[in-house]
């Protein structure tokens, strides 16, 4: 797992009480009693470099991990290469909870951007479960909500064409990243290429570099320099199908 110098990235703070993200409207709040426990279970941070491994397939590390700052994306490959990633990995998201379940590392996770992650051991699951039901109840909640995520896109691969395709992608990272607060004047840092999109819609390269062309020509939208800018939500969230109820306030562990 490579890390990186410090000064390359919003490191993890010292005490859970200085984290910025819970300073934001996306995350639910903690009790006092619920804050302590979880600055005691965790043991310690990382940074990883973009395009390091978090989790490698099939290898688990027996960690659990919070994104503090970054982006990242769990993926699946086949013997030959080819890799559909599963889903986009933003500030907050609670990462690797499937290990316990599994045989090993059904997946791997990999930094997208430089990251900065919390790190939690697998064995304390139990005393969290025992002693804070909430915060067991709160990672039930996530990990429903990330099947709702793998829902969704189930549904994009296997019914939505191409264009409906790239434009819930566009309009679904846009509103997670609205939520926590990344988008300024309806522009954000997107670090996601073609070829990350490609690989998570299930098109070729070719086809998704001609899809996104048309959808900047209807005037939908610009990706330059690393930045997405919306220039009508509108029109995506209804070439997508997709009209998601307001988001609501995220657990944050």
């Amino acid at each position: 797992m490579p890390t990186f110098p410090p000064s390359q990235t919003h490191l993890c703070p010292r005490h859970c009480s200085e984290c910025r993200l819970r300073k934001t409207q996306a995350f639910k709040p903690v009790s006092a009693q619920e804050l302590a426990f979880i600055e005691k279970f965790r043991s310690g941070s990382v940074s990883v470099l973009a395009g390091g491994s978090i989790i490698s397939e099939q290898n688990p590390n027996g960690k659990l991990f919070t994104l503090y700052a970054g982006w990242a994306f769990r993926y699946k490959t086949l013997s030959d290469g080819r890799r559909q990633i599963l889903n986009f990995l933003l500030p907050g998201d609670f990462i690797g909870l499937q290990q316990e379940f599994a045989d090993g590392a059904s997946h791997g996770v990999e930094a997208l951007t430089d990251t900065a992650l919390c790190v939690f051991p697998r064995d304390g699951l139990w005393d969290l479960f025992r002693q804070f039901p909430g915060l067991g109840y709160d990672l039930t909640w996530l990990a429903a909500r990330e099947e709702g995520m793998v829902d969704e896109n189930l549904l994009t691969a296997g019914r939505r064409n191409a264009t409906e395709r790239v434009a819930m992608l566009l309009i679904h990272l846009y509103r997670r990243a609205e939520q926590l607060e990344l988008v300024q004047e309806r522009s954000m840092a997107f670090p996601v290429n073609q070829q990350h999109i490609a690989d998570a819609l299930g098109l070729s390269l070719v086809h998704t570099n001609k899809t996104l062309r048309r959808l900047h020509k209807l005037g939908l939208h610009e990706l330059k320099n690393g930045r997405l800018e919306l220039r009508n939500p509108k029109a995506l969230h209804r070439i997508a199908d997709y009209y998601e109820l307001s988001m609501r306030r995220v657990p944050l562990l």
